[in-house]
Order: C-alpha cells, then sequence, then structure tokens
C-alpha cells in the first residue's frame, strides 16, 4: 500500500543501495564467517573460531562485556552467526588483527547504516531462501518508505527507530517466541520505548500517550487476558517495517482488515462520504483508536454514552434512524434472553429441549447480524437480520412454554400418584392390622388334674 504511494527516486535509491551493499560484501563481511560465498559454513566460521566473544567475555567494562552474554541465545548466533557477521573484521584472529579495517573490521555501526548492514542479508532472497524462506526480504525497501526511514534518509535524524530500535541487537529472536521485542504481546512496550516517552518525543509534537491508552482497550485485553495472539498491536494498524500512520481516508481500510463486515458496510454508506468531506476519519471516530473500548448497544441511539448523539438529537432524521435501529436490537436482545432463560430452566428441571437451544443460536446470530448492520446506517439494513431472529427467538419461547406446561403436567401426575400410593399403603397397613387382631378370648384347654379328664 505504502509502495504505491513512494516516490520514484525513493524507490529507485533503495534498488542501488541493495545492489550496492551487494557489490560490497567482501568488505563488509570481512574475515568474520559471513556465508556470502555460499560455501562456508557459518557454525564452523563464525561460532567455532570467534575469537571476538571470547575476548569480550573476559572484559570488566560492561558495556564490551554484555553483548556477549545476550548474544547467547539470538537467533543468529544460532543459525551460526558471529559478531563479525555484523561487526565485520576476521574472528578467526586475536586483538588488533581481528579489528583490522582492512579485513572490512566497521566497529559499533552508526545509526544511518545499521538498516543497509541488516539489507545486506535480509535483502538478499538467496541467501535468506537457506536459513528462513518464510521471511520477507523487502523489509528495507519498506523501510524506506515509512516515517522512520524518510526521516532518517532526508533529516540524518539520529532519533529516529532503525532495525536494531525494535530487534534489540544481541539477543535477537524469532517473533514468535514469546521473549522476543517484537512478539505480539510485547511490540507494544517496544514501539513504546520510544512513543511513550515525553522527553523524547517532544521534538516530533506527537501525543505519548498512546501505550497508555491502548492498554485500557479491548484489544489489550483480548490479547493478553483472552489470550488471542491476533488481536491487533502498533504494527498491524501502523505497519512495521513500512510503519506510516493511516491517513483519513485509510482508516476504515486498515480497521476492515480485521472487521471486514462493518468495514464494507460503512465503505457503502452515507457517512463514509460525509466523514471524508469534513475530514473526519471512520471507525475512530465513533469508537476511538488506542482506546477502542468493547463495543455495546448502547453505543446507538441518541441516549447518554452514545456515539451517534454526538452529531444527532432525537428531533433530526438521522437522530431518529439510529432511535429505530436501537429499539429493534433491544427488542430482539431482550427476546432472545427471555427465550434462552425460560430453555435453560426447563433444562434444569430435566425436559429434553436440546433442539430447542440448538435453533435459538440462530436468533443469536441473527443480533450479531443485526449490529453489524449498524454501520450501513439505515433501518432496512438492520431490520432484516432483526425480523428472522425475533422469529426464531418466539419459537424457541414457544418450545420453552411447552416445556414448562409439560413440567406442570409431570408434577400434577407426580402428585396424584403419591396420593395414591399413599392410599394404597395406608389400606394395606389397616388390612394387616385388622389379620393380626384376635378375634375374642382364649378358652383354657382341659388339664391332666380335672375329674372329667379321660
Amino acid at each position: 500500500m505504502f509502495l504505491d504511494r513512494a516516490p520514484m527516486w525513493m524507490l529507485a535509491t533503495a534498488s542501488a543501495i541493495v545492489v550496492l551493499v551487494a557489490s560490497a560484501r567482501p568488505l563488509l563481511g570481512g574475515g568474520g564467517g559471513l556465508p556470502f560465498n555460499g560455501q562456508q559454513n557459518p557454525s564452523q566460521s563464525a561460532a567455532a573460531q570467534d575469537n571476538c566473544a571470547v575476548c569480550h567475555s573476559r572484559l570488566n567494562e560492561q558495556r564490551l562485556s554484555a553483548p556477549v552474554a545476550l548474544f547467547s541465545d539470538d537467533i543468529h548466533r544460532e543459525k551460526g552467526f558471529g559478531c563479525a557477521a555484523c561487526h565485520g573484521g576476521d574472528a578467526s584472529r586475536e586483538g588488533v588483527e581481528a579489528m583490522d579495517p582492512r579485513r572490512g573490521y566497521i566497529g559499533k555501526p552508526t545509526r544511518e547504516r545499521i538498516p543497509q548492514i541488516c539489507a545486506r542479508c535480509h535483502a538478499d532472497a538467496e541467501l535468506m531462501r537457506r536459513y528462513n524462506p518464510a521471511i520477507r526480504v523487502d523489509q528495507f525497501t519498506e523501510y524506506l518508505t515509512s516515517v522512520h526511514g524518510r526521516r532518517l534518509a532526508e533529516h540524518h535524524d539520529a532519533k529516529v527507530a532503525t532495525c536494531a530500535s525494535c530487534h534489540s541487537p544481541h539477543s535477537i529472536r524469532p517473533a514468535s517466541d514469546p521473549q522476543s521485542t517484537v512478539h505480539p504481546t510485547r511490540v507494544v512496550d517496544t514501539c513504546g520505548g520510544c512513543h511513550a516517552d515525553a522527553a523524547y518525543m517532544a521534538p516530533y509534537a506527537i501525543p505519548t500517550d498512546q501505550l497508555a491508552l491502548y492498554k485500557k482497550s479491548v484489544h489489550w485485553h483480548t490479547l493478553t487476558e483472552v489470550g488471542d495472539l491476533s488481536a491487533p498491536t502498533c504494527n498491524d494498524c501502523h505497519g512495521n517495517h513500512g510503519a506510516v500512520p493511516p491517513g483519513i481516508d485509510s482508516v476504515g481500510n486498515v480497521c476492515g482488515q480485521c472487521h471486514a463486515v462493518q468495514g464494507e458496510l460503512f465503505r457503502a454508506s452515507r457517512h463514509a462520504a460525509i466523514f471524508k468531506d469534513i475530514g473526519t476519519p471512520g471507525c475512530v471516530t465513533c469508537h476511538s483508536n488506542h482506546d477502542v473500548q468493547r463495543a455495546t448497544d448502547a453505543l446507538l441511539g441518541v441516549g447518554e454514552g452514545a456515539a451517534c448523539a454526538a452529531c444527532h438529537s432525537a428531533d433530526d432524521a438521522r437522530g431518529r434512524t439510529a432511535m429505530e435501529m436501537r429499539t429493534l436490537i433491544d427488542a430482539l436482545r431482550s427476546e432472545h434472553e427471555s427465550a434462552h432463560g425460560l430453555l435453560i430452566r426447563a433444562e434444569r428441571s430435566g425436559i429434553e429441549v436440546s433442539q430447542a437451544q440448538f435453533d435459538l443460536n440462530s436468533a443469536f446470530d441473527a443480533l450479531v447480524k443485526a449490529r453489524a448492520a449498524v454501520h450501513a446506517f439505515t433501518v432496512a439494513a438492520v431490520s432484516a437480520p432483526v425480523g428472522e431472529g425475533r422469529a426464531t427467538a418466539a419459537r424457541a419461547y414457544a418450545r420453552g412454554v411447552r416445556a414448562h406446561e409439560e413440567l406442570q403436567f409431570r408434577r400434577r401426575g407426580l402428585a396424584v400418584s403419591v396420593v395414591i400410593i399413599l392410599t394404597l399403603i395406608a389400606a394395606l397397613a389397616l388390612k394387616i392390622r385388622q389379620i393380626e387382631r384376635p378375634t375374642g378370648p382364649v378358652g383354657r384347654g382341659p388339664r391332666s388334674g380335672d375329674r372329667h379328664a379321660p
């Protein structure tokens, strides 16, 4: 998107630099193990013979020894690259000989040189194919079109971000690694390292509250608490290597990358053209940008807290449209909740209502569609899914009513059965007592001493 707007001189410059650094590889790479000739094994030439790391690890000065400790977990070291891959020189030698400029030693790269040094490998498709074919090789070209790259090239601004600003030199990890500075959960703090620093950003007259606002947003909640790594962070909206703030006419496209249905409806609505004419960006006008909150039905209408109320009132036609859309959605939500609650109570009472519950899901889907349809800003767009959803909710509610009637019938039948059973038990008990009760006095039998005894 940004390359289409980039000046031809900038693209030509990018191409020229790529060609230039490619032709200068022998000088820039030195003898430290950059496998540009396609023959060396990095693990042998860089890792096994890296005297730079051996020497620096023994130094007492933290500034010189700390990078060695950090580099132990770096992805480049894992792939077999050593110090000389970026700093030049000959890592197989020691002391001054290893840092001989004639061997390509460049020391600590200047800020302006860092993108070119990284591009020696990362802009080389053939080389990157050997190590990680999935990594794009146009980052350098994109960087030249970014706000950072343009300021670096045109104004020689030593404060702008370069590769090392975001990728933490000496401890670079894959973006999928949770400890990486560009992992989705950490990239916001990486960007905030500069953009949340008021003193650092003072020369640019840019707000520095973006980080604090973003950490109050639904996107941050979804990313960190829900664990959804697809939730947007800084680079999803602003770009990473080609970082450029979205313009008024492109905000909707940026948000539409995730919210595709809403974005399409908004672009076809009257509001899209009106917002553009008055210089108001879509999406963020109603939902904000960095501190985006979870969208609720309260945003619709002209009541307190409604986004529509910022421009409309109950007295104008558009305000009445908003109110009517809100009424439709409230009706569907209420009927869905009533049917759902009735079915849940029936289920807990032991009545089979699983099919009705399954069918009721369609009413909730209709509610979701209706909420998205409000971005068309017409009653007709909302009423269609609402009508379907209310019909489904009504059928589910009727099934719930029948389930409760069945439950009452069962309870009445159970009560009658209990009464009958208790009556039978009582009658049986009485009968048993009658059978066991004596019928008269017990007579004496003749005794052996009686004279009438035989």
